[in-house]
């Protein structure tokens, strides 16, 4: 799972999927504190109009944002995790050795995603008439 959640390394998401982590974390503190202290304040005043823009959208990997790579797991250890679950899989005991290996190890990580991958395909993802690929993560398409 730690590799597929390697795509996120040329991934988005919407602002409402990491906005609170930036704006009102909790009752003492507004940003989270899992997030570098200069990459929140850049985030913070790049979104800050999320509400009235609600198409906002930000780059899960800011470094290598559309080349499919490692940077994503390098990003963990400057604490440059977008969403709450890339901070998390950083500083979960279980996940964490998988970030260390795949952050110096980008041949293994490409190995381990593409067995991930070939794992996927016994699921039987229905397709044509019988199933369709969402066009955006976040939305149901259109039911006919």
């Amino acid at each position: 799972m730690v590799a597929l959640i390697g795509a996120h390394t040329i991934g988005m998401s919407h602002c409402d999927q990491f906005a609170h982590r930036l704006f009102g974390f909790g009752k003492t503190l507004k940003i989270d504190p899992a997030y570098n202290p200069e990459y929140a304040a850049w985030l913070r005043k790049l979104y800050e109009n999320y509400k009235k823009e609600s198409t906002m959208v930000a780059y899960n990997d800011m470094i290598t944002p559309v080349k499919f790579n490692n940077m994503y797991f390098k990003n963990s250890w400057r604490e440059l995790g977008l969403l709450a679950i890339d901070s998390a899989l950083f500083t979960d005991p279980q996940t964490k050795p998988f970030i260390e290996t795949y952050t110096y190890d980008e041949g293994k990580f490409f190995q381990d995603f593409s067995h991930a991958i070939e794992k996927l395909r016994v699921l039987d993802v229905k397709t044509g008439k019988e199933g369709e690929v969402q066009s955006r993560c976040d939305f149901f398409n259109a039911l006919n």
